[in-house]
């Protein structure tokens, strides 16, 4: 049924307008289901998010997470906002295809909780229907090497799926000066696929049921959202086999985790020895250096506090606590 449902040519819903719809009232309607945009984290490929940390916030447990501010000039979203409309123009001149904006959350014609947000529509030609504008950092660039990473592909098969187009452009900007077009064609079979696995993270949804946690920084984001205190009780968890076992699991990994940080050392520490006052060696397989950063002046808060202590009155900053893993 699934792979019927993506083999459509069914036109996509209009869900809602966002010609002038604001940011809050946007981001209510993304909680209504998963986004193209959603699709790579909720099918636990999302380098960046997690499906827990997704769930948190289609369940609207969110308020504990940090939340990022569209005029941040350090942000990566506010420069790809800030760029789309550039990386499209150039598109447009590179390969002579028209195209407009759809103003419109859309969603899947028979699947109610796929919607997508679309950033450009191709207009006129036979081969391709949707242009995903992207842009990439220094940092981010590396992903970019082979081609389109993974989990755009999956934010553009949702979108081919939710739209029932055969094929999408990816335009993405490197580095603010090299632009990269990459045709995305549609995959039925993958999109079947990626439709069951988005449907068993929207059950989570629908059930008010966690999804697990897959060890990333963005899962122990959630967690610490998700759990910000403890409440003092003590759970016995002895006759729990599977915990029993991860807990023996995780003994062993700290213990040789423990010996390869301390193999390390060891490593670093003989170059070091050898490189003596040297600021690069060169091997075989790569290259070190050992340079000295420059001096910094700082201030001593701890000596201006103890001659002036009505400055932590006059001056001060909360800093809540966080829940610490301990191994007793």
């Amino acid at each position: 049924m699934a792979l019927q449902q993506t083999q459509s040519n069914r036109p996509a819903l209009r869900l809602v307008s966002t010609k002038d719809l604001s940011r809050d009232d946007w981001l209510d309607v993304r909680k209504k289901g998963i986004g193209s945009s959603d699709a790579a984290a909720a099918v636990g490929l999302n380098p960046y998010q997690s499906a827990l940390e997704l769930w948190l916030i289609k369940t609207g447990r969110d308020t504990g997470l940090p939340k990022v501010d569209p005029h941040d000039e350090t942000s990566p979203m506010y420069w790809g906002t800030l760029l789309e409309p550039i990386v499209a123009a150039h598109y447009v001149k590179r390969t002579g295809h028209k195209v407009r904006r759809i103003n419109a959350v859309l969603q899947h014609p028979t699947v109610p909780w796929m919607l997508a947000n679309i950033d450009r529509e191709v207009m006129g030609s036979p081969e391709v229907s949707i242009l995903e504008c992207k842009t990439a950092g220094l940092h981010g660039s590396r992903l970019w090497r082979d081609g389109v990473p993974e989990y755009v592909q999956i934010q553009v098969q949702h979108q081919l799926a939710v739209t029932g187009k055969a094929a999408a452009d990816v335009a993405v900007l490197i580095g603010g000066q090299e632009l990269q077009v990459h045709r995305v064609a549609r995959d039925d079979a993958l999109i079947a696929h990626l439709m069951e696995l988005e449907a068993r993270f929207w059950r989570h949804v629908e059930s008010d049921t966690p999804p697990p946690a897959d060890g990333s920084d963005s899962a122990a984001l959630a967690l610490s959202a998700l759990f910000p205190t403890d409440s003092g009780a003590v759970v016995n968890f002895q006759g729990d086999a599977t915990l029993n076992g991860v807990f023996e699991d995780w003994l062993a990994l700290k213990a040789k985790l423990a010996q390869l940080d301390a193999q390390e050392s060891q490593c670093k520490h003989t170059l070091q020895q050898a490189m003596g006052e040297a600021t690069q060696a060169e091997f075989e397989s790569g290259v070190v250096t050992w340079k000295k950063s420059k001096d910094s002046l700082s201030l001593d808060t701890a000596a201006l506090l103890k001659d002036q202590p009505q400055l932590l009155s006059q001056y001060p900053k909360h800093r809540p606590g966080s829940r610490r893993f301990v191994l007793l």
